[in-house]
């Protein structure tokens, strides 16, 4: 495995999560393209190509939508990160006239929904940021899709993704860990980690009014250069934000490294399966 070309940040303060931009950095060369081939078989499935006009919903740093582009397709990105929209810019949008830089009908926004270019309807809606790992992690999903279908052209296609069952994501224990920590200096309460149940993506579809039209399972592992890489990978996630205010990043670093301690292998790689869920649904 190519190592990961990332520095070494370290925060003064441990008792809070790294800083916006560090994080972002490690999500976009570190964890984001654990997804691409999840993001690849939507696109097979659906032959996005040049008459595709896709609006991500959570774009992040925009890797999702550099493969649909590569494609031909003309994709629109929402996030309200900019650390990690200012990656997708670079990515996406590079300065105009910069020697090799590809021309991507791409645009991207950190606030309100935007209609298509020209004015013209989405048919694809994609949401590649998966639930089911927290309870509440799509409380925010179904007004955000209820807010963009209006910008989407009559019959369109909308994509879900989350979290395939526990006893098949290696990721779940580790997960655990960040829910057991947040909990430590305080009673338990709702919100915490908890199993991926096996309608959580239809229970959405339904809250926003869409029709499920058929769904798949992609094996997405996780797989980091070494330990350390692998920890800056999780926590550029965002989902043990509240272990590390609970304690300290310090303690969390070194309890997920040891939830790492099975997926080590002897070349000194981390490598963990996972399996990830897509539900394709229609307006």
């Amino acid at each position: 495995m190519t190592p990961t070309l990332v520095r070494n940040h370290r925060d003064a303060d441990l008792s809070a999560p790294a800083d916006a931009g560090t994080r972002a950095r490690d999500w976009a060369e570190i964890q984001e393209r654990m997804l691409a081939p999840l993001y690849e078989a939507v696109y097979d499935r659906l032959e996005v190509g040049p008459a595709t006009r896709m609006l991500s919903l959570g774009c992040g740093s925009g890797l999702a939508m550099l493969v649909a582009a590569a494609r031909g397709a003309h994709v629109t990105g929402v996030d309200s990160d900019r650390e990690r929209l200012a990656l997708a810019r670079a990515r996406l949008l590079p300065d105009e006239g910069a020697e090799g830089a590809p021309a991507h009908r791409a645009q991207l926004h950190d606030d309100g929904l935007p209609a298509g270019a020209d004015g013209a309807p989405y048919d694809l809606i994609t949401v590649f940021e998966p639930i089911g790992c927290a309870a509440g992690d799509s409380e925010g999903l179904a007004p955000a899709l209820e807010s963009a279908l209006p910008l989407a052209a009559r019959g369109a296609t909308v994509v879900l993704t989350g979290w395939g069952p526990p006893e098949r994501c290696a990721t779940a224990p580790v997960l655990r860990v960040a829910a057991r920590l947040a909990e430590s200096t305080r009673p338990p309460r709702p919100g915490g980690w908890r199993p991926t149940l096996r309608d959580d993506l239809e229970d959405v579809a339904a809250r926003a009014g869409l029709k499920p039209d058929g769904s798949g399972r992609v094996s997405c592992p996780f797989g980091y250069a070494d330990p350390d890489s692998a920890v800056r990978g999780l926590l550029s996630t965002g989902l043990f934000d509240a272990a590390v205010r609970a304690t300290d990043r310090s303690q969390v670093e070194k309890e997920v490294a040891e939830a790492l301690h099975p997926y080590r292998r002897a070349d000194g790689t981390v490598w963990m399966p996972n399996v990830f869920r897509y539900l394709v649904c229609t307006t």
